[in-house]
């Protein structure tokens, strides 16, 4: 090596050591400090790149960092990605506990390690009934745990739900859903606490005091909960998915906004996600008076609100309230919505909007403080890792799997068959067939990925590890339907109705 090669490369050594060094003094660092101080240093310092990485997150983007065997590979991370992304959706699929709590802690050192801030991701998992993941607890789904009428098995269901997912480097759940269900003819009704809305206020509460606990700060044990889906999601026009929701304000504010407005007040829920119907003509995610006039301004909800999986750009391809996907992009983010969920889609062209001045950048900043200020409170700054020994230990513990054995008890309901309206008598009758496609196995429920078969997994509390059943999610087909049918209308130019 010549002496001017030798030099330049010892400056560019020091010059590396003396950011490094910079970045260790940082007061954003400083855990000592108060949260709004970290947050002000941090946000000084992010580059426009950086803040909207925040407020983008990966599902099937995963592949791009992720091995054929499951693993997070740091030489396969694209330019992109070493900018640094907010958050990732489903780091559990195709992974057991350990694997799960290794995957999610390979990205975490790689992250803090390896990109300029070092600023830590936030991880989400579905958890309605339980943690949606391989060897989790799967608890009795959300009608049958509102037919218990017992709040307090309520919040211990979804603590240990919590405890499931925080042990394995999870920091968010989507769910619980207070959605009031009011038309029979909707296909989810099941993820619901029914048709009442005190009921669902009071389910609703329990379950995120049991996700995010009591105090004012999310223990280590604990998870943000996710509010959904606001609102009318639950009484479609005809009964048919995502269908709008011509209802006046009374009837909003009386029946579908009230166990949200409760949750929030009583509960602290940290985070909402808007509804993929529109209200009385306005899609939720488009809908400002909804997320920022009553969510924020008269509810004084000051958490993250985050899409439902692909809703921003419906508003340009199902809603046809905008032209394209940088319309929808703004329009989204004039109402409230902070993250796009579960890809980089619409809010991948925020950068180059705020350079061309449709976005200005201080929106951009409002938004990344509040996506900023969970990941403090949460302490992942300091310890961002978890003990893959303890992930495994804690999913399916014989104690979860009592609950559940309890929680099922207590959903069971008994009706009467009062003037022989079934022609069954049990003194004539020794055997009883059951017949249908899911006869011979048990499903663990919506929306969930796994299935157990009563032959090999005779426990249905413990979902299983090697079963693994693609496609057969309910809320993806029900995306996939979606899709075709607005793809058609774009080539026939068929009218929404």
């Amino acid at each position: 090596m010549t002496t001017s090669r030798a030099k330049a490369a010892l400056l560019g050594l020091t010059l590396v050591a003396a950011t490094a060094s910079a970045q260790a003094r940082a007061p954003y660092l400083d855990p000592t400090l108060p949260v709004e101080r970290r947050i002000d240093d941090l946000l000084s310092r992010m580059t426009l790149e950086e803040k909207v990485g925040q407020m983008l997150c990966l599902w099937q983007g995963k592949r791009a960092i992720t091995d054929r065997d499951g693993r997070f590979d740091p030489a396969r991370a694209p330019k992109w990605f070493r900018i640094g992304v907010g958050r990732i959706e489903r780091p559990g699929e195709s992974h057991g506990a350990r694997a799960e709590a290794e995957y999610t802690n390979a990205i975490q050192r790689w992250v803090k390690d390896s990109t300029r801030l070092g600023i830590p991701v936030l991880f989400h998992e579905e958890a309605l009934h339980g943690l949606e993941a391989e060897q989790a607890t799967s608890f009795p789904q959300a009608i049958a745990l509102a037919s218990t009428w017992n709040p307090e098995l309520v919040e211990r269901v979804f603590a240990v739900a919590a405890a499931e997912a925080r042990a394995r480097g999870v920091h968010q759940v989507l769910a619980p859903v207070v959605d009031v269900a009011r038309d029979p003819r909707w296909g989810r009704i099941e993820e619901t606490y029914g048709e009442d809305p005190y009921l669902a206020a009071r389910m609703g509460v329990a379950a995120v005091r049991g996700f995010q606990g009591t105090d004012a700060v999310v223990g280590p044990s604990r998870v943000l909960a996710t509010l959904k889906h606001m609102t009318g999601h639950g009484q479609p026009e005809s009964g048919t998915n995502v269908g709008p929701a011509p209802y006046g304000e009374r009837t909003l504010r009386d029946v579908f906004l009230y166990p949200f407005e409760v949750v929030i007040k009583e509960a602290g829920a940290r985070s909402v996600m808007p509804s993929y119907n529109e209200v009385d003509g306005i899609p939720s995610h488009a809908n400002r008076w909804l997320l920022h006039d009553v969510l924020r301004g008269e509810w004084g909800f000051n958490g993250v609100i985050v899409s439902d999986w692909f809703a921003i750009t419906q508003l340009a391809d199902l809603h046809r309230v905008a032209a394209d996907h940088t319309e929808a992009a703004r329009r989204a983010l004039a109402a409230g919505v902070d993250v796009e969920l579960p890809d980089v889609q619409a809010y991948g062209t925020l950068v180059d909007q705020v350079r061309q001045g449709r976005v200005a950048e201080a929106t951009i900043d409002t938004i990344v403080r509040r996506l900023l200020r969970p990941k403090f409170e949460l302490g992942l700054f300091e310890n961002p890792l978890v003990d893959p020994d303890a992930a495994d230990r804690f999913s399916g513990a014989d104690a979860s799997r009592s609950l559940a054995l309890e929680a099922a008890r207590q959903a069971i309901t008994l009706l009467k068959n009062e003037r022989a309206l079934l022609p069954l008598r049990a003194d004539r009758l020794s055997r009883v067939a059951v017949i249908g496609p899911h006869a011979a196995e048990v499903l663990l429920g919506g929306p969930t990925t796994y299935r157990q078969h009563r032959r090999g997994h005779p426990d249905p509390t413990r979902q299983p590890s090697e079963r693994r059943v693609c496609g057969r999610d309910p809320h993806h087909r029900r995306l996939h339907v979606h899709a075709r049918a607005a793809a058609a209308r774009r080539r026939h130019a068929i009218p929404r109705t």
